[in-house]
């Protein structure tokens, strides 16, 4: 699906979502299971809100043992608002980072810690930049690492491309990959079969986590105000999914 279907096309409410017979059969896991304390949660986010919508309340478990985590952002996240005469690539390029420090902060984690990596490669050409994706994973990465990313069958372009070049490094590196869907739940049915949902586990999140990422994604100003006349970038139905008591993850 192409991000302009994405964006014009109305979504899976989480309605539809609750009768999902395979989602209800995704095995549940507490995040202390799946990355406890001394394994490194390595995750590459491919615009400035993707960390928070993938693993918002993963992060939460993450306060105090900031050295455990790598996170990665690719882009800055400038081409989210194309052709607007508000939110410019250059305003965007400055406002969506300072908006991700903020939702980080709004984790409780500490920023002086935390080894955050900002790529600077340009929103919307990341399937350009799959083979320098690739390389630059492979030698971050440490054996027991958990490797974290969006879905390679997401339906974004720069969300695909970063999944398939975690999925390259993972296999290369022969360490553990976790992939999020986060357009998925936009675009697709309750029980598509286009989702890999053998391998669909929900990571358990208790309601101090939750509350944390919804603040965390309040920080994200840019993407959920209207601008003029267009809808929101992150629509409420689509943050009623991602804002449910788990996160989907793909292992």
């Amino acid at each position: 699906m192409s991000e302009d279907l994405i964006q014009s096309s109305r979504g899976t409410p989480w309605s539809a979502w609750q009768q999902s017979a395979h989602l209800a059969r995704a095995t549940w896991l507490d995040p202390r299971q799946l990355c406890p304390p001394g394994r490194r949660l390595v995750l590459i986010a491919p615009h400035p809100d993707d960390e928070i919508l993938m693993a918002g309340g993963l992060l939460t478990g993450f306060k105090g043992r900031e050295q455990d985590l790598l996170l990665i952002s690719a882009t800055d996240g400038e081409g989210s608002h194309p052709g607007s005469s508000h939110w410019t690539e250059h305003r965007l390029r400055h406002q969506r980072p300072q908006e991700s420090r903020l939702a980080l902060q709004q984790l409780d984690l500490d920023l002086k810690r935390l080894d955050w990596r900002r790529l600077n490669l340009k929103d919307g050409q990341l399937p350009r930049e799959e083979a320098f994706l690739v390389s630059h994973l492979t030698q971050l990465l440490r054996p027991g690492d958990l490797l974290m990313t969006t879905w390679r069958g997401d339906g974004h372009c720069d969300h695909e491309a970063v999944g398939r070049a975690a999925a390259q490094a993972a296999l290369a590196r022969r360490v553990q990959l976790a992939e999020v869907p986060i357009w998925a739940w936009h675009w697709a049915q309750a029980d598509d079969p286009r989702l890999p949902w053998p391998r669909a586990h929900r990571l358990q999140l208790d309601e101090p986590g939750l509350a944390r990422k919804r603040k965390a994604l309040a920080a994200h100003a840019s993407q959920l105000e209207p601008d003029g006349h267009n809808l929101p970038v992150l629509r409420t139905d689509l943050l009623d999914c991602l804002l449910q008591p788990f996160e989907l993850v793909f292992l």
